[in-house]
C-alpha cells in the first residue's frame, strides 16, 4: 500500500458539488469550547476576562479562516510517524487508536493462534494479554524479578515448551527488562518477541530504545503515560519488512488504494503473518488531532524525562537513609528507564510489617499509592477459561510475596519539588511509625 495513510474516499479534488472527507465541520464556537476544555477556569483572578478576550480572537480568526477539511488518517498522522520512525531508529511505524491495538496487530503478524503458547510476566496490565485470550492461545505467566519486577528471564526459559510462539516482554514502570537473554531464548526456539513498552517511551536498554529490540515493540499513549495523543493511542514499531510493508492496510480493514477491483476505488487484502497465513485487518484508525497532540509532546519527550528522573533522585536519596526501605534500582550503564512509576519497595522483616500496612499509612497522610498490576491469574477472566490460580501462584513465588508483601507505586511526575520531598519524608515517617509499632 502506497505511503500515505490519507482516505481518498472524499475530498476529491474542485468539483461545483463537492463530497467532503467532514461530514460537520467545526466552528469557531466549538473551538472555543475546545480551548474552556485543555484550559479550564481556576479561580485565579484575570481567568474570566482573558477567556472572554480569546474567544472574541477565535471568533475573528474563525470569520477569516478555512475549515479543518481532515480529521482522520491524514497529513498529521502521517507526520508523527514519520517522527516516530527518526526518534526511535525503527523502519517501520503505525499509529494506532491504543497500545492494545497496536499489539494486536503485532501478535496477528507473528502468527499466534488458537492453541499456542505465549510467555509474559504474571503482573502486567490485562492489556496485553487480551489478544492471546481472545483466540484462544494459552497465556503461560512468568515470574518477576525481585528487584525490579520485570519478567524473570530464567523462569521464561524454564517455561517454554514446543508449544511457545512468542515472549512479551513488559518494562514495567519504564526500567528495562533484561533484553539480552530474552532474545537469545527467542532466537534458540524460533519465537518472537514483542516489547510491551505501554511505560517505557523514550527508555533504552545498551544503547537501543525501548520498543526496537524485539521483532515488534511499542508504546501506549493513554493519558496517564509519559506523553500522550489527546488521551488515547499506540506507536507499533518493526524492522521486519513482511509486516511493516503491511502496516496501513493492518490497521485499516486492509484497504489498499495501490489496487482496484472491478469499477470500484480500492481492494480488500488479507493480511500475512511470518509464516504465510492468512490474517484479517480490523479498524485501529487514529485522528489528526491525536497525531498532532503526539507529535507536540513527543518533542519534550526528553526534558519529561529529566523531570521525572531528578524527582525519582531525590527520592531514592531520601529513602535509602531508612532501613527496611528498597529503593527503585537506578540506570545502569546498559539501562535508561523512563521513571513512569516509582517503585517502592519494603522489608517487611525489618519494617515491622507489609506493604498493605505501609499503603494504609501513606494514604492517611495524603499520598497517592497504587500498586501496579494485580497478578494476571488472580482476575475472575482467568479462573472462567479455565486457569488455575493457584496452581499458577505455586510458579510466581516472586510475583506472590512482592505483590502482596513487598512493594506499591508512587506517583513521580508533574510534582513540585515541595511535593516530592513532602512524599519522599512522609514514606520515611509512615516506616518509622511501622518499626514502632504505631
Amino acid at each position: 500500500m502506497a505511503e500515505s495513510n490519507n482516505d481518498f474516499r472524499y475530498a476529491v479534488g474542485p468539483s461545483k458539488v463537492p463530497w467532503y472527507a467532514v461530514g460537520e465541520f467545526y466552528n469557531g464556537g466549538d473551538v472555543k469550547e475546545f480551548v474552556k476544555f485543555l484550559l479550564p477556569d481556576t479561580d485565579k483572578p484575570g481567568y474570566a476576562d482573558a477567556y472572554a478576550k480569546v474567544c472574541q480572537d477565535i471568533e475573528a480568526l474563525a470569520a477569516v479562516s478555512g475549515k479543518a477539511m481532515k480529521l482522520t488518517m491524514g497529513d498529521k498522522v502521517n507526520e508523527a510517524e514519520a517522527a516516530a520512525k527518526e526518534t526511535f531508529g525503527s523502519k517501520y511505524a503505525i499509529l494506532t487508536n491504543c497500545w492494545t491495538s497496536g499489539m494486536e496487530v503485532a501478535y496477528k503478524f507473528s502468527g499466534l493462534k488458537a492453541g499456542d503458547e505465549v510467555i509474559m510476566p504474571a503482573i502486567t496490565f490485562i492489556a496485553t494479554m487480551a489478544y492471546p485470550l481472545h483466540i484462544g492461545a494459552k497465556v503461560v505467566f512468568a515470574d518477576v524479578d525481585p528487584v525490579t519486577l520485570n519478567l524473570d528471564p530464567a523462569d521464561v526459559e524454564r517455561k517454554i515448551t514446543p508449544k511457545t510462539k512468542m515472549i512479551v516482554p513488559v518494562h514495567l514502570g519504564g526500567y528495562p527488562v533484561d533484553m539480552d537473554p530474552i532474545m537469545e531464548l527467542a532466537k534458540k526456539h524460533g519465537l518472537y518477541v514483542m516489547e510491551d513498552c505501554a511505560h517505557g517511551m523514550g527508555g533504552k536498554y545498551k544503547g537501543k530504545y525501548l520498543g526496537t529490540i524485539g521483532h515488534f515493540g511499542g508504546f501506549s499513549l493513554h493519558e496517564v503515560k509519559n506523553i500522550t495523543s489527546m488521551g488515547e493511542g499506540g506507536i507499533l514499531l518493526t524492522d521486519q519488512d513482511f509486516a511493516g510493508k503491511q502496516f496501513n492496510s493492518s490497521r485499516f480493514l486492509g484497504l489498499d488504494a495501490s489496487r482496484q477491483i472491478k469499477d470500484w476505488l480500492y481492494d480488500i487484502v488479507s493480511l500475512r503473518d511470518r509464516f504465510g497465513n492468512v490474517q484479517i485487518a480490523g479498524n485501529y484508525s487514529i485522528t489528526e488531532i491525536q497525531a498532532l497532540g503526539l507529535k507536540l509532546q513527543m518533542a519534550r519527550l526528553n526534558d519529561i524525562i529529566a523531570q521525572r528522573r531528578k524527582a525519582a533522585e531525590y527520592t531514592n536519596a531520601v529513602l535509602s537513609q531508612e532501613d527496611g526501605i528498597l529503593v527503585e534500582k537506578q540506570d545502569t550503564a546498559d539501562t535508561f528507564g523512563t521513571h513512569h512509576l516509582y517503585l517502592l519497595r519494603i522489608d517487611p522483616a525489618k519494617v515491622g510489617g507489609d506493604i498493605r500496612q505501609l499503603e494504609k499509612k501513606l494514604k492517611e497522610k495524603g499520598l497517592t499509592n497504587i500498586t501496579h498490576f494485580g497478578p494476571m491469574y488472580r482476575f475472575q477472566v482467568m479462573k472462567d477459561m479455565g486457569y488455575n490460580e493457584d496452581e499458577i501462584a505455586a510458579t510466581c513465588p516472586n510475583t506472590e510475596r512482592m505483590f502482596y508483601t513487598a512493594y506499591t507505586h508512587l506517583p513521580i511526575y508533574n510534582l513540585t519539588q515541595e511535593q516530592v520531598e513532602y512524599q519522599a519524608n512522609a514514606v520515611v515517617e509512615a516506616v518509622r511509625e511501622m518499626k514502632a509499632g504505631k
